[in-house]
């Protein structure tokens, strides 16, 4: 039997931090079992260059991350997504459309590490708290067992882990 390849979408209003954060982490802890995506309600347009430092840093990948709307993920021949992840409050949910397949959705609020004033050192500290807070979460995630996921992906509400 061959293992589900489930696909996540994380949501941000920018994608330019903490939803690009999430999708580099799931794609290298998910150890192939998961394609993570991301994308905004209003992208930014570019990767915040301190969520790439801090990636770079911690040797996740950067390639081919950017920052963009949601709805590349809402065409035909987009994948058909197994799990929405919001990552902020103010991501306006009324804009989404109903997502193909019904996936599970769940709301991880993480404060905006972009929005941290300071010296550059502060910031990046800003960027590796967000890293860490969502690594942690991710492996929560990641912990759960196959059925559990499996079911999950059968249009259930996931709650945080």
């Amino acid at each position: 039997m061959t293992t589900p390849l489930y696909h996540v979408l994380f949501l941000c209003d920018s994608n330019s931090a903490r939803s690009i954060i999430a999708e580099s982490l799931l794609n290298r802890l998910g150890n192939g079992r998961f394609q993570a995506h991301s994308g905004g309600s209003h992208p930014a347009g570019q990767v915040h260059p301190l969520a790439l430092e801090v990636l770079e840093q911690q040797s996740y990948p950067t390639a081919g991350l950017r920052s963009k709307h949601w709805q590349e993920f809402h065409t035909p021949d987009a994948p058909e997504m197994d799990f929405i992840i919001t990552l902020c409050d103010r991501f306006n949910h009324d804009q989404c459309p109903d997502w193909p397949g019904e996936p599970a959705s769940a709301l991880w609020h993480f404060d905006d590490p972009a929005k941290i004033e300071g010296d550059h050192q502060t910031q990046l500290a800003a960027f590796c708290h967000s890293t860490l807070e969502i690594a942690q979460r991710l492996k929560l995630f990641l912990s759960l067992p196959a059925d559990k996921l499996d079911a999950m992906a059968r249009h259930h509400h996931v709650q945080q882990p």
